[in-house]
């Protein structure tokens, strides 16, 4: 009778179990998006929801990508523009639910990881090498 208990109770516990991980996946699955394949130095236009008092938009923020930072909650990636004269930076993380879509304007030729040195650039300096799509 031992060996049916032991066995009735391994059965419920691995249920348990599976569907702890099962939320988890769903949760991992519904937080985050597939997301076009992009690298620093892409001009890229990411839709971040908004939110203000009560209500939610959507706010797009285009610019050019700095660092892509993979980690193990996911990462994140920072996007600078220039608005009115000043340098803007955001960092968006690949898995918020605040980044609704990203769309990737143009491919960039660098030959660095992270573009920090385009901070002290403006103008005609900053400007970065497109990459040409061919069509196929």
């Amino acid at each position: 009778m031992e060996e049916t208990v032991n066995n009735q109770e391994t059965p419920e516990t691995s249920e348990e179990e599976t569907a702890a991980e099962e939320t988890v996946a769903v949760e991992n699955t519904a937080a985050g998006k597939v997301l076009p394949s992009f690298g620093p130095g892409d001009t890229i236009k990411v839709h971040a929801r908004i939110k203000e008092g009560d209500k939610e938009r959507i706010q797009m923020f285009q610019g050019v990508v700095l660092k892509v930072k993979q980690a193990a909650d996911g990462g994140n990636f920072t996007v600078r523009r220039i608005s009115y004269g000043v340098g803007v930076e955001r960092t968006f993380p690949f898995l918020s639910p605040n980044v609704t879509k990203v769309e990737v304007l143009k491919r960039g030729r660098v030959r660095r990881a992270r573009l920090f040195y385009l901070r002290k650039l403006s103008g005609k300096a900053a400007r970065i090498k497109e990459v040409k799509q061919t069509p196929s």
